[in-house]
């Protein structure tokens, strides 16, 4: 594990739904947090006000950690001192036809743990995590003109268009477009798409 600055003391991997019932619900109690103080701070992850943590573990439980034990969704986690912190999917769950790509979805760090590089490291591990299940090209969304944005198009990722008025704002009812962007991977880098994606991907972990 290699440390370079402010990430000396950040970990990010791959999250399975494995150990003890007390350390599940902990990990899940944290993601709730993340998801919880990210919509509330005005992150538009497809949640408006009101949102409790009840609503946020749910999610959590309900629509990510079925995908996760069966597989076809990979859930990487940005983990100080056991505090998780950030976090980003991969959803494999394509039709037949698109088994060579990916979606990149919910990408999300905590308000107080911004501006330390921890989405950029999250995306970096997802793109890793992405080749190791033979995927070479991903897609997401995301709010145009965002916070996040920038940092997608510094990651190499090309703007395919904006769709106006897409969705609601998590804070107030006025609709907000939205940029679809996609990223090819190095071919040479990629396992086939013959690749179990619920195998572990390897070199996920960064401290």
């Amino acid at each position: 594990m290699t440390k370079t600055g402010n990430m000396s003391a950040m970990a990010i991997e791959e999250w399975a739904a494995s150990g003890s019932n007390h350390f599940l619900q902990n990990d899940l109690d944290m993601l709730a947090e993340v998801l919880h103080a990210a919509v509330h701070a005005g992150a538009s992850i497809s949640f408006v006000l009101p949102f409790s943590l009840d609503d946020a573990r749910a999610f959590w439980r309900e629509r990510v950690l079925p995908g996760v034990a069966a597989g076809t969704r990979r859930l990487l986690v940005a983990r100080e001192g056991g505090r998780i912190l950030g976090t980003v999917q991969l959803d494999l769950a394509t039709p037949p036809n698109q088994q060579h790509r990916a979606d990149v979805l919910k990408l999300i760090v905590h308000p107080d743990a911004r501006r330390r590089g921890i989405a950029r490291a999250l995306m970096t591990a997802a793109e890793a995590s992405a080749r190791s299940a033979g995927r070479t090209l991903l897609t997401l969304d995301t709010v145009t003109g965002g916070h996040a944005e920038p940092l997608y198009l510094s990651l190499g990722y090309q703007l395919a268009g904006v769709i106006p008025r897409y969705a609601r704002k998590a804070l107030s009812p006025e609709l907000e477009s939205t940029s679809i962007l996609y990223k090819e991977l190095h071919l040479e880098t990629a396992r086939p798409h013959t690749v179990d994606p619920g195998a572990p991907a390897p070199g996920l972990r960064y401290s």
